[in-house]
């Protein structure tokens, strides 16, 4: 009988101390505690989110790998929120002392959203044909018209018929004709170069360079001639070159 009473005491005593470490569990200490937050989903972390300590009514965010530091108590309880997550409320385990950093997770809100059928009719449209598109740096574009405009046009628009003999519109027209001139160049190249002439005529490369400058003085190709023409031209004035310097 004795040993069931004491057996009994035994167990009240320990609820009793068992209930008294609840409600302290520990005693209250200032720490600096340094955490990092991460998803709980795949642990990355979560940046921005908010920190809020309600006794003190502070706070502060973590940075952009999640990390923060905060000056509280070891028994408080921070409330952490982020957008696209769950409300999680931290608190700081009792072996902690602030030499190291903890690291808490946060679960995503996962948000189920039924099928959506998407119904309505296209906008008609009066549809009318557009020039094609050019590669013409902005600036260069001129506000008036290319063309020379008739002088009739004096009378009836006299500020554009002035515009077009504006000294910037000259000038604008003066780099589109420079850059227009640059780019047939740079196909005609393909077509009328020393390997071209060299294969065709059989000329070594010194010999190329004098038939190309006295091609060249002929004026006879135009930089707007095709892949045939261009050969067609050199075969036929390599005889005329070949008479010129007494070439066998």
């Amino acid at each position: 009988m004795y040993k069931y009473l004491l057996l009994l005491l035994i167990v009240l005593r320990s609820f009793s101390v068992w209930a008294q470490d609840e409600e302290y569990p520990v005693d209250p200490m200032l720490i600096e505690l340094k955490a990092k937050i991460l998803s709980s989903s795949d642990s990355s972390a979560v940046p921005y989110a908010n920190i809020i300590n309600h006794r003190t009514h502070s706070g502060t965010i973590t940075n952009g790998d999640g990390i923060f530091t905060l000056e509280m108590l070891n028994i408080d309880s921070l409330e952490i929120t982020s957008v696209g997550y769950k409300t999680f409320i931290l608190k700081v385990p009792s072996y902690y002392t602030g030499y190291e950093m903890l690291t808490f997770y946060m679960d995503p809100v996962l948000y189920n959203v039924g099928e959506v059928t998407v119904e309505g009719e296209a906008r008609q449209l009066d549809y009318f044909e557009h020039g094609n598109p050019t590669d013409l740096d902005p600036t260069l574009r001129g506000d008036a018209f290319n063309e020379k405009p008739p002088i009739i046009a004096a009378l009836v628009s006299p500020l554009s018929f002035a515009q077009y003999y504006g000294k910037r519109e000259k000038r604008k027209r003066q780099v589109r004709e420079d850059m227009a001139i640059m780019k047939n160049w740079d196909m005609h190249s393909k077509n009328y170069n020393k390997e071209m002439v060299m294969k065709l005529t059989g000329l070594n490369e010194a010999y190329a360079d004098t038939f190309m400058m006295w091609f060249n003085g002929q004026n006879v190709l135009p930089y707007t001639a095709s892949e045939y023409q261009v050969r067609e031209s050199i075969v036929q004035y390599y005889k005329l070159f070949k008479l010129d310097y007494d070439i066998e």
